[in-house]
């Protein structure tokens, strides 16, 4: 099993900056894309940036040049930093992880518990 534990989150003003932190722990024999999801009050959960094993990233257009993903493969972790926010990016976030745990088995998605960003206007 895979464990995927969120920090950094919390209340900012509008135009603030936060860093969001996920590390993974458990049996991980390898990490293919590390990501981050947000979940607003009454939204579905979106894919708000990935990053994959070839470090290429991506993000949905409503971030694009304001948060930065960014993984460290030796300590197993993804950070999300947050600059320019606003109060639509009032959400949980929650870490995701594609990750193997044995040579027979396949790889398979894992999600952390969540953390809560709020942007006040």
């Amino acid at each position: 099993q895979v464990q995927l534990v969120e920090s950094g989150g919390g209340l900012v003003q509008a135009g603030g900056s936060l860093r969001l932190s996920c590390a993974a722990s458990g049996n991980i024999l390898s990490i293919n894309h590390m990501a981050w999801y947000r979940q607003g009050p009454g939204m579905q959960r979106e894919l708000v940036a990935v990053v994959p094993s070839d470090g290429n990233t991506h993000y949905a257009d409503s971030v694009k040049g304001r948060f930065t993903i960014s993984r460290d493969n030796a300590k197993n972790m993804v950070f999300l930093q947050m600059n320019s926010l606003k109060p639509e990016d009032t959400a949980v976030y929650y870490c995701n992880a594609n990750a193997g745990t044995a040579r027979w088995a396949s790889p398979r998605d894992y999600w952390g518990q969540g953390t809560q960003v709020t942007v006040s206007s």
